[in-house]
């Protein structure tokens, strides 16, 4: 399975982003009102300047307590994003988050954000794929 297949899979394929300058605070809104990790950060909705999770969050409100809320999102932004494109394999993509120890990679075309997939979302699709291989071979052995 690619990466273009688990897009169009999902049921949402918009990317939240929030622009330079946010307050945290604000951001951890968004994640916590939206349900979701991962926020990016971009001026325009397809340029990534930066991403930022929950984890993100919990780890500088450790560090440096509640006054980290009011500091812009540039200032606890991974700037560093790691990215895959559409003809990725799931597989591929599944090893970089998991050595990476991420659960959000940005999908792009060039330079241009297309998308956004999770951890949650390669999953569910080598599930299925698996499911499907499954089955496949019950069918042969039974003789269908």
């Amino acid at each position: 399975m690619i990466v273009q297949q688990i897009l169009k899979s999902k049921a949402d394929d918009g990317v939240v982003t929030v622009p330079p300058g946010t307050d945290v605070s604000h951001v951890a809104e968004i994640l916590a009102t939206r349900k979701i990790g991962t926020v990016i950060v971009s001026v325009d909705g397809k340029t990534i300047l930066g991403i930022v999770s929950e984890r993100d969050i919990v780890a500088e409100v450790a560090r440096n307590g509640n006054v980290c809320l009011i500091a812009p999102v540039e200032a606890i932004m991974t700037k560093e994003v790691q990215c895959c494109d559409r003809g990725d394999s799931a597989d591929s993509v599944l090893e970089r988050m998991t050595a990476g120890r991420f659960r959000h990679m940005p999908v792009v075309d060039g330079a241009e954000m297309v998308g956004l997939i999770s951890i949650g979302d390669v999953v569910k699709s080598r599930l299925s794929q698996l499911a499907m291989e499954k089955d496949a071979l019950e069918g042969m052995i039974k003789g269908f």
